[in-house]
């Protein structure tokens, strides 16, 4: 008769039921069996379904399957999709130096990360985890998955294949330990809180099936998380999304010089100017590196970084020289044009001056709006001209209007404030059985591995959270 009741149980839910989940609520000795759901299958719902199924796991030992079931719901046809196209096809999935001043909403990062650190080593236990420097959770967890990483000399790290498809690889592989499933194909089109404590929550689908979940974890971003209706939870608030790290507009009287520059790459220097009163305008950020002119405006890291910060009316300044002050670009010039004097045996052209260190049609595009053209002499004692040029190069400056193109920005800012989530857990406050991670919250970084790095971090605590407030414990939401 003891292994009866489980069925008879199980059969009189599935008659008297008011609604059925197309995929029914599970029963396991005669209880039900503990969902996770987990909206979103990119780096951080991939790595909190990691997180969770390892906890299950420690708590339930072989019997984590019986007892607990994790699900991933993602709108593509396949998880990963967005890490695949991260660092150029090769993933640049974090960094060793990771300054987190740079985070837009720092302090909570900070937390987040401290608190991922606590539940990670154990420094006050003598044969516990300990941190090993230039090592992090992130880095311990791809190195308990089995993939090998590279870095570069500014931090970046990569996978050693040099492949992103390595790293979804890796995640996929232990997402499958662990019993997840990858539910594809299904867009979750709303949100419904439980209608009774201790129920579960209701996900709805938007070809119109449901489903059922203790536990959810929000970890899509973007236009994702736009289309999922949350207005069930009201104190959970959600920010505008605003494109960030991308290519930059320049207003339309800039428009005709960027263009003759088009798909042209340059080392520099690009600081961003902002109007502080009538007379004067202030830096609000610089970057060096590689910036390519388009059609619209300028692109590159470099940009992209700037763009986090960037507002319509601000001035974006090149130094080709990146020396940071017109005399010294000066100098520069005065001895390029004695060394092209000395070598041609008259007096030296502009173009013959700037040959070898710009591009003709940079010199050309640069010089023609103030008048001076390639052609024009520049002798070495021509202090006006040597300044002209000096000055130019070095605050050669074009007016922002705006994001250059949405399709081509890395993350969103905006989605859940948080505020309304606990850094120590990520769980939503007042919400029993709520997380959110990843780009679902109003949390963005510079480029070189710092999206990511909180992506999975984010994951990982959630994920890991979520797990023991379904064992039992409550301590998700102390």
């Amino acid at each position: 008769m003891t292994y009866v009741v489980p069925f008879i149980i199980r059969a009189l839910y599935v008659l008297f039921a008011p609604e059925m989940p197309s995929e029914t609520c599970i029963m396991c000795y005669g209880r039900r069996m503990k969902k996770l759901a987990i909206i979103g299958g990119g780096a951080a719902g991939l790595s909190a379904a990691i997180a969770a199924g390892k906890q299950f796991r420690e708590s339930f030992g072989s019997d984590a399957l019986t007892h607990t079931a994790i699900t991933i719901y993602e709108a593509a046809d396949r998880v990963g999709k967005s890490i695949l196209v991260t660092g150029n096809g090769r993933c640049n999935f974090t960094n060793e130096h990771l300054d987190l001043w740079r985070y837009h909403n720092s302090d909570f990062v900070r937390d987040v990360y401290d608190a991922l650190d606590e539940r990670t080593y154990a420094p006050h236990v003598p044969d516990g985890p300990k941190k090993e420097e230039g090592f992090s959770p992130v880095t311990d967890f791809f190195e308990e998955l089995g993939m090998d990483w590279w870095q570069e000399e500014d931090g970046r790290r990569f996978p050693l294949a040099n492949k992103a498809s390595v790293v979804v690889d890796v995640l996929r592989a232990a997402a499958s330990v662990f019993g997840v499933k990858e539910a594809c194909g299904c867009a979750v089109k709303s949100i419904e809180a439980p209608r009774e404590e201790g129920k579960p929550y209701t996900l709805r689908m938007a070809d119109g099936r449901f489903e059922r979940a203790d536990a959810i974890i929000i970890a899509c971003g973007g236009r994702a998380l736009e289309s999922v209706d949350l207005s069930a939870f009201d104190g959970l608030r959600i920010l505008d999304l605003k494109p960030m790290l991308g290519p930059l507009r320049v207003t339309k009287d800039y428009i005709p010089i960027v263009r003759e520059l088009d798909n042209i790459r340059v080392k520099c220097n690009v600081i961003l100017m902002r109007q502080e009163d009538e007379n004067t305008m202030g830096c609000i950020g610089s970057e060096s590196g590689e910036i390519l002119f388009r059609k619209y405006g300028v692109s590159g890291i470099c940009v992209f970084n700037l763009s986090r910060i960037a507002e319509p009316g601000d001035e974006l300044n090149v130094d080709f020289f990146d020396l940071g002050h017109h005399e010294w670009a000066a100098d520069v010039i005065r001895n390029r044009a004695r060394t092209a004097e000395k070598l041609l045996g008259r007096t030296p052209t502009c173009a013959d001056v700037l040959r070898g260190f710009l591009l003709p049609r940079v010199v050309d595009a640069v010089l023609k709006p103030i008048g001076i053209s390639p052609d024009d002499l520049c002798a070495p004692d021509d202090e006006e001209m040597i300044g002209d040029l000096g000055t130019r190069l070095t605050f050669f400056s074009l007016k922002i209007e705006g994001i250059g193109d949405s399709n081509l920005c890395q993350v969103r800012r905006g989605g859940i404030d948080v505020t309304c989530v606990s850094a120590r857990t990520l769980a939503v406050y007042g919400q029993a059985g709520l997380f959110a991670a990843g780009e679902a919250l109003d949390v963005d970084g510079p480029c070189g591995g710092y999206n990511l790095h909180w992506a999975w971090s984010s994951g990982l605590l959630a994920g890991q959270c979520a797990a023991i407030e379904l064992i039992g414990s409550g301590e998700a939401h102390d």
